[in-house]
């Protein structure tokens, strides 16, 4: 069943591209990676789903349910943490937290104190004295309090050291085990690696891959490093991308059979060559340069 449907979803300001064409799904229970750098349009995409701007034209659906049309009710069902929080500066984190429970019609009191103590968060404290890290655990927790059906994060990890975004990742998995869907949307390429079951690439507004972690990591690519050899045939090779040569060893990315790659080492004569799989930011790299030589 699919939680999140996107079909041909559109977004101008004016003549400035937003996105284009946007479709996708994602599935119940799945934690879904939404990837591409900044200004790809992945922000202008989760304010569409939560109905904070309206598209141009295309829609989208979350629960069955029109995010033009029914986005009250929708929101309901729905966890949302923004890539940068502002919160009322002058409240505390405890009174914020009580006000936020106070849109929704059920929230477990004790999961909220044992959300906060798991992420050490000062209740007592004024949202204005808190450092950015411990405004993105307040973000956390109000985002999980009502136990929503669906979580949508835009850069989650931002402010948070590695040793937090270890134990929110573990809340996250545990989150999809009680069959929550996650919608994660990053451009740091190794966390959506760690998490994701599948990834969309978006780039310049338009999607340009969906497919699973594992799946992109069985493609035709691998890592290639060779010592020595004739390089300057590499570069003309059209199965040869995202090729740097440091210090007498090429390395680069080879999209094509093993038999070519034979073929092709047998050619260049290394004096020593290593082939590896590639890791998914190696991928994205490669679908987000073409077209851009």
């Amino acid at each position: 069943m699919s939680v999140v449907e996107v079909r041909d979803l559109t977004k101008y300001y004016g003549k400035s591209r937003g996105v284009e064409g946007v479709t996708f799904s994602v599935e119940e229970g799945e934690i879904f990676g939404f990837i591409g750098p900044n200004g790809a349009g992945k922000t202008t995409t989760i304010r569409l789903l939560l109905g904070l701007i309206f598209p141009t034209s295309g829609r989208a659906s979350i629960f069955g349910r029109d995010v033009v049309k029914e986005g009250k009710e929708i929101r309901k069902g729905v966890g949302y943490i923004p890539g940068e929080v502002s919160f009322y500066p002058e409240v505390t984190v405890e009174e914020f937290l009580r006000y936020s429970s106070s849109f929704y019609e059920s929230v477990d009191e004790s999961y909220v104190k044992k959300l906060c103590n798991i992420f050490s968060l000062d209740t007592g404290k004024r949202i204005r004295e808190l450092s950015m890290g411990n405004r993105k655990k307040v973000a956390i927790v109000q985002a999980l309090m009502h136990r929503p059906k669906l979580l949508i994060l835009d850069e989650p990890t931002n402010g948070l050291d590695p040793i937090v975004q270890s134990t929110f990742f573990e809340i996250l998995k545990e989150e999809k085990e009680r069959g929550t869907t996650i919608f994660f949307s990053s451009h740091i390429l190794s966390e959506v690696e760690r998490l994701c079951d599948r990834v969309a690439m978006i780039k310049n507004g338009r999607i340009v891959k969906i497919e699973s972690v594992e799946n992109l990591k069985k493609e035709k690519y691998k890592v290639v490093r060779i010592r020595e050899g004739n390089f300057e045939m590499l570069e003309k090779l059209p199965e040869v991308v995202h090729l740097k040569i440091e210090n007498s060893v090429a390395e680069f990315l080879f999209s094509g059979t093993t038999e070519k790659l034979i073929e092709i080492l047998q050619r260049l004569k290394p004096s020593d060559f290593w082939v590896e799989e590639p890791s998914l930011e190696e991928i994205f790299m490669s679908y987000y340069r073409e077209g851009e030589k």
